[in-house]
């Protein structure tokens, strides 16, 4: 993928996409990681002033579950700036009840429009868990907590199938969707529109993102 130093002379989104919606604020996920991809963010590095703007109230326009994996910067990928959008990090995007409550923070309190789930390809804790159930050993200590949520996504594919951890990576994003729109706090917010809840994938070697649960 060519990177470009040089920023887009383009127009420069900042804060919430005009609307507000779940569908402005996909398209404007989506329009930054076309930027990141084609080597010209408008955005970049050089974020101080963007820093000082954003150090009021905060209103951003969508929330990102991903994973802590160093090579996935979700700022950067998806070329926002400070104050556009939340990131939570766990081990492969895992869901517990402090994820959880942050998502249901964003959404009733901020108004966030859009939850993100992200995963990507090779995750490490998706192959450490296909690992461990071949192994026929549960891990010790809390890593043993991403290991059995991540296992019904192992087990919906099945070790036997050649191609289980790309698979169990996909199905693994569609559970935590699922989880979350099964959420009781966001259950309102979603039936009227004002929220929707997505997951996607990002490929390493290119810098895209694709959609797997379109809202």
């Amino acid at each position: 993928m060519a990177v470009s130093r040089t920023a887009s002379t383009g127009s420069v989104p900042s804060g919430r996409p005009r609307g507000g919606s779940p569908r402005a604020a996909l398209a404007e996920l989506l329009a930054g990681n076309r930027r990141f991809v084609s080597g010209q963010p408008v955005h970049g590095h050089d974020v101080t002033a963007a820093a000082a703007s954003a150090s009021g109230d905060q209103q951003p326009y969508a929330v990102l579950l991903g994973c802590i994996d160093s090579r996935v910067p979700l700022e950067a990928i998806f070329d926002q700036t400070f104050g556009s959008i939340c990131v939570i990090r766990t081990g492969g995007h895992v869901l517990d009840r402090a994820v959880l409550g942050s998502i249901e923070y964003v959404v009733d309190v901020l108004g966030v429009p859009l939850v993100m789930v992200l995963g990507h390809e090779r995750c490490g804790a998706v192959q450490a868990t296909v690992e461990a159930l071949r192994a026929g050993h549960r891990p010790s200590g809390a890593l043993a907590h991403l290991v059995d949520r991540i296992t019904p996504a192992v087990t919906d594919v099945g070790l036997d199938d050649p191609q289980v951890q790309p698979l169990a990576i996909r199905r693994h994003v569609s559970r935590t969707v699922h989880t979350l729109r099964a959420d009781p706090l966001l259950a309102e917010p979603l039936h009227a529109g004002r929220v929707a809840v997505t997951g996607a994938l990002y490929d390493l070697a290119t810098g895209e993102v694709t959609l797997l649960d379109p809202p």
